[in-house]
């Protein structure tokens, strides 16, 4: 039985794109997972995440992952919701891929509407779980959480090194990116989720300070 592991990394940072990643293999080859060292990844250092991506995909190649611009963050955060642009990507996956079972880390604690919502979506019958946490109580979802922070990790490499500025982790809470964004706010524009309201904040407070400039 192929069984698939879903998963995402950045939906809540302000700064960069958020990946969501599938992870398939065969059900009796899980106990590789647990060898590799496969956890949550949020469990895991970065230099341990590296580690046991490149192990996972070169002893497995069924995984695929779609990277999502803050831009398609912001039409959906502002027309409709951003569980809808979760959904309608693990469906994507799921279709990539054709598994005989999914285990899904819920985007929402409402479980059951989101799987009737996948399920709609899907053209064929497919066993699908959705829990809260899955990352950590299911292997395959853990290495999709892997896979998918490891991308977005990269990701967020290349934009520094485009823009030349080291703006932390991209988080809300990261008072690094705070500065960041109120520095250097047009080299980061096209990099940064409008719709966030982290962003109304900084504005504010840019607002302030330049009027007792």
């Amino acid at each position: 039985m192929k069984i698939l592991g879903i998963d995402e990394a950045g939906r809540g940072p302000i700064v960069g794109p958020m990946v969501i990643a599938g992870f398939m293999c065969n059900e009796q080859d899980i106990p590789i997972l647990k060898d590799i060292g496969v956890r949550d990844s949020k469990d895991l250092s970065r230099k341990e995440r590296e580690r046991i991506f490149e192990e996972v995909i070169s002893k497995f190649k069924d995984y695929y992952y779609i990277t999502i611009s803050p831009q398609i963050i912001d039409y959906y955060v502002y027309k409709r919701k951003l569980n809808y642009l979760e959904i309608e990507n693990m469906v994507k996956i799921i279709s990539k891929l054709n598994p005989d079972k999914v285990y899904i880390d819920s985007p929402s604690r409402n479980i059951k509407r989101i799987k009737e919502l996948i399920e709609k979506s899907l053209n064929n019958k497919i066993e699908i779980i959705v829990d809260i946490k899955a990352d950590k109580k299911y292997e395959v979802v853990s290495a999709a959480s892997i896979i998918a922070k490891v991308i977005r990790d990269r990701e967020i490499d290349n934009i520094k090194e485009k823009t030349k500025i080291d703006f932390g982790s991209g988080y809300p809470a990261d008072e690094k990116t705070i500065n960041a964004i109120k520095e250097n706010y047009e080299l980061l524009e096209n990099y940064i989720r409008k719709s966030w309201s982290t962003l109304r904040r900084i504005n504010n407070q840019k607002s302030i300070k330049e009027f007792f400039k």
